[in-house]
Order: C-alpha cells, then structure tokens, then sequence
C-alpha cells in the first residue's frame, strides 16, 4: 500500500522517481524499490514525505483515502 501511495504522491506532483528522490536525498533506485514494494521506506523518511508533499501518516500508510 505505502508503495502505490508513494507513486500516487509522485505521480500527482508530476514528478520523475530521480526528482522525488533528490527531494528526499534518496536514490531513484530507493524510490523504485518503495513503489514495487521490495523496500519500505523507514520511519524518518515516512516523515519527510508527509511534510514534503502535505499528506497525511494515515494516507501514506493506508489507513485512510485521503
């Protein structure tokens, strides 16, 4: 789940995976891995991208549609 949101978030900034990793000083190999969920991302970046990209822990993880 976090892996589609991630490529959802992504997708609505209109961003590369090389751009939405650079925002978070991440590797677009990272990004990759997160949005075919072979990787979680950890903790403090779960932070980063709520705050980089103005949504919510629930969203990101699932908990909630918006």
């Amino acid at each position: 789940m976090i892996g589609e949101r991630i490529r959802e978030i992504r997708a609505e900034n209109k961003l590369t995976q090389r751009e939405f990793g650079e925002r978070l000083s991440v590797s677009q190999d990272t990004v990759s891995l997160w949005e075919k969920g072979k990787s979680l991302p950890s903790a403090e970046y779960i932070v980063l991208i709520c705050r980089k990209f103005g949504v919510s822990s629930d969203y990101l993880l699932g908990l909630k549609d918006f």
